[in-house]
């Protein structure tokens, strides 16, 4: 594939600065923060050759790869990246084609569909109106629905749901995501999504959780909330987020339309695993869940939509200081701000999301204390796995320890000892879901199996095929299948025996305790949990 880098060949591209919002709070005061100038030619350096894996297996050097060649390594036709500096978008480039077997260039200007990065649109969209009044964040939501209601459930006792509940996702609401639409398909409306009725492909949108009590990731109630700003505007979302967001952004391209019509022109189209053109015969799918993954836009848009966002702490960007102070605080019992994911600390402390849709995969990051974000995204669904190898890349180049390399060790089957893992460990209850956080959404698990093997350990979960655990130390394992973005540790008592083990994601734990042998069953393997 030939790369497009929009006629600014191997420079950066500048962007129109987006108008501030609206006159902010003062600012509060600057804190010591890392340069705001990164090495533009670095970076764009690091983005065309650079690209890492995640994971380094023992005694194997970090390979280093160029963007096209993991491109055609995952049978990505295209890709579009911007860059943030110093709260400014400063860079944007694509590389590729729109549609496999064709010429026409991936540009920083080129429509993608974003998946749940859309969130941050409706997010912002909403936090809009909090700061004119509008809307309050711990208010029953009920006050504001007039053409919906949440139903009743009456194992709940407290079925109080408020907006910052819906934002951070501990709203106790369910439906996780939304399936895509392909072209013909009729497309169902707000109200039919919300009740789960034809032609909407998912379950009603229902209480399952008293809210507030667990972090448990729901497109669902990012859809109750689109259903709150149409209420209180009078107006689709679509309208609403362009005078809200789109505009003062500076987001000149960006749509909720769907289907999205070909009249707009430079479109990234859809492709498959294999690399081949798919949602024919248009070309790319629908998606009507609007506020949680309809959004259309490009890498220009996005980039705005990031800066003005990280120019809201300094007091001249989309949100008032103090309010993108609370989008960008955690809200128990997970780790989400209002809208974004969150992880760091000190000049490494970020806001990101991604996004992930059949044939299109995103992702968005900024860095408050130093004003650096960007965009990267895709048209192939393999694009996750390359969306994280660019990630690795510009994580490297800015030199902020945020992604290292993580170098798994040789495992020693005939160490003492290590037959002792094996066993079923049961989630202890007692463990405060503050603790627990988001691996009660993805890891929700009453009990796993550790299996020894010749040169590993094994995890078996219900319902999962057997994985294989990489060693990190003598205790301490990297999660594969269902537990890929988790570490496992054992815990040895001081009497030397194994009593349980931790699941670990960031700053979340799960506590499993060792429940006493099971008897096996007739092929010789442990009974299941």
């Amino acid at each position: 594939m030939k790369s497009s880098l929009l006629a600014c060949t191997f420079a950066f591209c500048l962007f129109a600065g987006p108008a501030a919002a609206h006159t902010p709070a003062p600012p509060p005061s600057a804190p010591t923060a890392a340069p705001a100038t990164r090495d533009l030619a670095g970076l764009a350096a690091a983005i065309e050759r650079g690209l890492r894996p995640s994971v380094v297996a023992a005694g194997e050097a970090v390979p280093r790869w160029t963007l096209q060649q993991r491109m055609a390594h995952h049978k990505v036709p295209g890709v579009a990246i911007a860059l943030v500096q110093d709260g400014q978008p400063v860079y944007a480039v694509g590389y590729g084609v729109r549609a496999a077997g064709s010429a026409e260039a991936i540009d920083a200007d080129t429509l993608f569909s974003v998946g749940s990065v859309s969130k941050m649109i409706t997010a912002a969209t909403t936090l809009r109106l909090v700061a004119q009044g509008r809307l309050d964040l711990d208010r029953d939501v009920g006050d504001y629905l007039k053409s919906w209601r949440i139903p009743p459930a009456p194992a709940i006792a407290d079925p109080r749901v408020t907006l910052r509940m819906l934002l951070s996702h501990t709203s106790g609401l369910n439906v996780h995501g939304f399936e895509d639409y392909q072209p013909g398909e009729a497309l169902p409306t707000l109200l039919q999504t919300l009740d789960g009725k034809p032609p909407a492909k998912n379950p009603p949108i229902r209480l399952q959780y008293p809210p507030g009590t667990r972090m448990d990731y729901s497109g669902g109630g990012i859809m109750v909330e689109q259903q709150i700003v149409e209420d209180v505007a009078g107006q689709p979302l679509e309208a609403v987020a362009r005078a809200q967001v789109f505009e003062p952004a500076g987001m000149r391209r960006s749509s909720f339309d769907n289907p999205l019509p070909a009249s707009r022109g430079n479109i990234a189209h859809a492709h498959d695993r294999n690399g081949a053109r798919t949602a024919l015969p248009r070309g790319w799918e629908s998606f009507p869940e609007q506020g949680a993954s309809g959004l259309w836009t490009s890498a220009r848009d996005l980039g705005g939509f990031v800066a003005a966002l990280l120019r809201s702490r300094r007091g001249d960007g989309l949100l008032p200081p103090a309010l993108f102070a609370e989008m960008t605080t955690a809200v128990s019992p997970g780790r989400r701000g209002l809208g974004p994911e969150l992880a760091g600390a000190g000049v490494a402390r970020r806001f990101f999301h991604n996004g992930s849709n059949d044939s299109y995969h995103a992702g968005i990051e900024g860095y408050p204390q130093t004003g650096f974000g960007f965009v990267i995204l895709t048209n192939g669904a393999n694009g996750s796995a390359l969306r994280g190898e660019i990630r690795n890349a510009i994580s490297d180049a800015l030199g902020d320890g945020v992604k290292p390399p993580i170098r798994t060790v040789a495992a020693d089957a005939a160490a003492p000892g290590w037959a002792d893992y094996a066993g079923t460990y049961r989630l202890d209850p007692a463990v405060p879901m503050d603790v627990r956080g988001a691996l009660a959404d993805w890891f929700d698990y009453d009990a796993l199996t550790i299996e020894t093997a010749a040169d590993a350990l094994l995890l078996r979960l219900p319902d999962e095929a057997d994985a294989k655990l990489r060693a990190l130390g003598p205790t301490r394992f990297l999660g594969a299948g269902a537990a890929n973005s988790a570490e496992l540790e054992f815990h040895r008592d001081a009497h030397g025996a194994v009593r349980a083990l931790s699941v670990i994601a960031g700053d979340a734990h799960a506590y499993y305790r060792r429940q006493p042998a099971q008897p096996a069953r007739a092929d010789g393997r442990a009974a299941t949990p």
